[in-house]
């Protein structure tokens, strides 16, 4: 038995060490008990507030003056665990975004609008950018995740099988552009208003009256894509098709060729690509001219009114595109024949919630527990001192927030859990030294990308093993791993500086998405 490579080692010892954490439904439940035992042995315990030589006033409508450690175990914080359970989890701002929006998604996706939309992107480009196509294509399809994962990366492995090239190169560049560059898209997608939920919140244990846009990251996240697949080419070229060298195609088994998009199929895209233009240009309408349905009442700094009512739209904008081109698709192409297919395939992609719903309430909890124990907000002042006093600020701050996000990203796959766990401790702690919700937000988003195509923890690992193993039968975790660490790194190298030079020009990060944060 061929003795194990260092990096092997390494990988089995973060998968045992992985494999040991509880799950985090589990997790979350540890937490919550663990908030209520640091609330009742730290209850009592104040610090000045942030704002209080900056006169903020509070909700209350009094000044601030300092911040409190509130015991949840004692008669009236228990009574308040108790009375609030449910409100708490069914007014939780996750919830019902997800929710909403995947009910869109899931017709699009089980209609059979997504696999052939992407099949059709890829299959019309020029061979030369084919590479480029695909990480594309992978960042695109974060639309609907599970689509890039289930249907791109084996496409991705077939379309080089299908050139003569090594089909582990195509996996390895479509995994890349699916999960390594996840969350840079130049379409919205369900991530942003669901990680954006969970910053409003964590920013109101400052700022109780601070609000997040669902597309504050958008500018930069939009930007991130070219330079992503440019780096995803460069290192599947340069780097991960000289190491794979020739393939030889009797080491395939069970291998089936990429299949042509049908005519029923092109006439269901072309009704579907006119149904969404005109789509596009009716919700244009209400955006555009001053007196549209979505704009709002005149703002007194600006003189034009406001976009706000358009901003607090998106998600039911976003589940109308979904469904009426999911729809449109799926009745031209004849996957849908009727009302009962829609129901079938929107109670289906609800199906797959199911566990989502089961975290959601215990992460729902935990951030209340957070908030009103005021832990959250005694250990920002704390932190942020703490920070201040190393002389630990801006772009050093941000690159070592991204590294520690990162590193969680390894041992923790849920991109919403991680972020209800994070953002109440680091966007409390990084507007207290200047940085806004939006900044910290975009560097998570970061941190919890690049290094998604490390980590056999993640969800789909195992099943692009499975999509390798159809083209070489000894493909393991390590050989994955070896091919994924040159994007992992490329990606780091070219999201964290771009991040810091967008800091440095004073760009917006987003639609309402500041730099910093003024109390």
């Amino acid at each position: 038995m061929a003795k194990k490579s260092i990096s092997q080692r390494a990988l089995d010892a973060i998968e045992n060490v992985g494999n040991k954490l509880p799950q985090p439904v589990t997790l979350f439940a540890i937490l919550m008990g663990i908030t209520l035992i640091l609330s009742l042995i730290f209850g009592g315990y104040t610090v000045d507030h942030p704002g209080k030589e900056a006169g903020l006033i509070g909700p209350d409508g009094n000044p601030v003056d300092s911040i409190s450690v509130i015991n949840l175990l004692s008669r009236d914080g228990f009574q308040l665990l108790m009375t609030k359970m449910v409100t708490t989890f069914a007014m939780f701002p996750p919830l019902g975004l997800v929710l909403v929006v995947m009910l869109g998604i899931g017709l699009a996706e089980y209609s059979g609008l997504i696999s052939t939309a992407l099949r059709a992107f890829i299959s019309r480009v020029p061979r030369s950018v084919i590479t480029f196509s695909i990480v594309i294509a992978g960042m695109v399809s974060s639309v609907a995740a599970d689509a890039g994962y289930v249907v791109l990366i084996p496409m991705g492995g077939a379309i080089f099988y299908g050139m003569g090239r090594h089909p582990l190169a195509g996996i390895g560049a479509a995994f890349a552009g699916v999960s390594g560059g996840f969350g840079a898209n130049f379409l919205p997608t369900g991530l942003d208003p669901m990680i954006a939920a969970f910053t409003e919140p964590a920013a109101q244990i400052i700022d109780a009256s601070y609000t997040v846009n669902p597309l504050s990251n958008y500018y930069l996240m939009a930007a991130s894509v070219p330079l992503v697949g440019l780096a995803g080419t460069w290192v599947t070229e340069k780097i991960l098709v000289p190491r794979l060298g020739e393939y030889d195609k009797s080491q395939a088994t069970d291998v089936e060729e990429a299949k042509d998009i049908t005519n029923q199929e092109k006439k269901a895209l072309k009704w579907t690509g006119i149904f969404l233009v005109v789509l596009l240009g009716v919700i244009l309408m209400t955006i555009i001219p001053a007196n549209g349905l979505l704009r709002g009442d005149i703002d007194p700094l600006t003189g034009s009114r406001s976009f706000k009512p358009f901003y607090d739209s998106l998600v039911p904008i976003m589940f109308i595109v979904f469904l009426g081109v999911g729809l449109v698709y799926g009745f031209v192409a004849k996957t849908i024949k009727g009302d009962k297919d829609i129901a079938a395939m929107m109670a289906k992609s609800m199906s797959t919630m199911g566990m989502y719903i089961v975290i959601a309430f215990v992460a729902a909890q935990f951030v209340a527990y957070f908030n009103w124990s005021n832990l959250g907000s005694v250990l920002a002042v704390k932190g942020s001192a703490g920070l201040k006093a190393i002389g630990l600020t801006n772009g050093p701050l941000l690159v070592a927030f991204i590294l520690v996000s990162s590193l969680v990203n390894l041992i923790m796959g849920s991109a919403s859990a991680k972020w209800a766990l994070l953002a109440p401790i680091f966007v409390p702690m990084l507007m207290n030294m200047g940085i806004s919700p939006e900044t910290t937000q975009a560097a998570y988003r970061i941190g919890d990308s690049y290094s998604n195509i490390l980590t056999p923890l993640l969800p789909y690992f195992p099943l692009v093993i499975v999509f390798a193993q159809k083209y070489v039968k000894n493909v393991g975790i390590g050989t994955i791993i070896s091919m994924m660490l040159p994007f992992a790194i490329a990606f780091a190298l070219v999201r964290i500086p771009m991040l810091l030079i967008w800091i440095w020009l004073g760009w917006p990060l987003g639609i309402e998405g500041p730099i910093y944060y003024l109390p």
